[in-house]
């Protein structure tokens, strides 16, 4: 027969062997969490140093593209303010040469005088100009060019080739290549 005493200790000594293994279980389970909560932690703190270098990067260069934007709209105020400002310098010259030509004219007689200071100012006025980039525009003789040239009239004649500017009517003017005002002509048309 079967020792009933002996099998209650045996169940006791797997019991306890049981629960000193679901401890050590236990034990270890707690020992990974921990260890993964550290881990999870360090990630975390990994990750949140990372997202502030990078918020402050771009909260830097936010800064830097506003303060851009505001100088450019600043440069730009100044530029139509004061862009004229060179130009301006070039004409006051030709506006002291005016004025030393009507000193001049209120003595003299003789009219040789006065059309010999009126040409100096015409002569360094258009000189200011051309240094400015100012060019008149070119048409008597030419071809008719819709670009550089306004047709106010058209002469029928077979003198001249058709669409030939005939006659200059009003001088124009371009700046580089920006046409200021068109020149203002007579276009030969044939006759019909």
């Amino acid at each position: 027969m079967e020792n009933p005493f002996k099998k209650a200790v045996e169940n006791t000594n797997e019991e306890a062997v049981n629960e000193e293994i679901v401890g050590e279980t236990e034990e270890s389970t707690e020992q990974q969490t921990e260890v993964t909560e550290e881990q999870t932690e360090e990630k975390n703190d990994e990750w949140q140093t990372k997202y502030e270098t990078l918020n402050n990067q771009y909260i830097r260069l936010a800064a830097d593209f506003d303060n851009y934007r505001k100088r450019q709209v600043q440069e730009r105020e100044e530029l139509l303010k004061y862009g004229a400002e060179g130009t301006v310098k070039q004409l006051i010259e030709v506006l002291d040469n005016f004025d030393r030509g009507l000193k001049a004219i209120e003595t003299v007689e003789d009219c040789e005088k006065v059309k010999e200071c009126y040409n100096l100012a015409y002569k360094n006025f258009n000189d200011v100009l051309s240094k400015i980039g100012l060019e008149v525009i070119k048409a008597e003789g030419e071809e008719f060019d819709p670009n550089l040239h306004e047709a106010v009239m058209q002469t029928p004649t077979n003198d001249k080739k058709d669409n030939t500017i005939i006659a200059e009517l009003q001088k124009g003017y371009k700046l580089g290549d920006k046409v200021l005002r068109p020149t203002l002509v007579n276009v030969a048309v044939a006759e019909g």
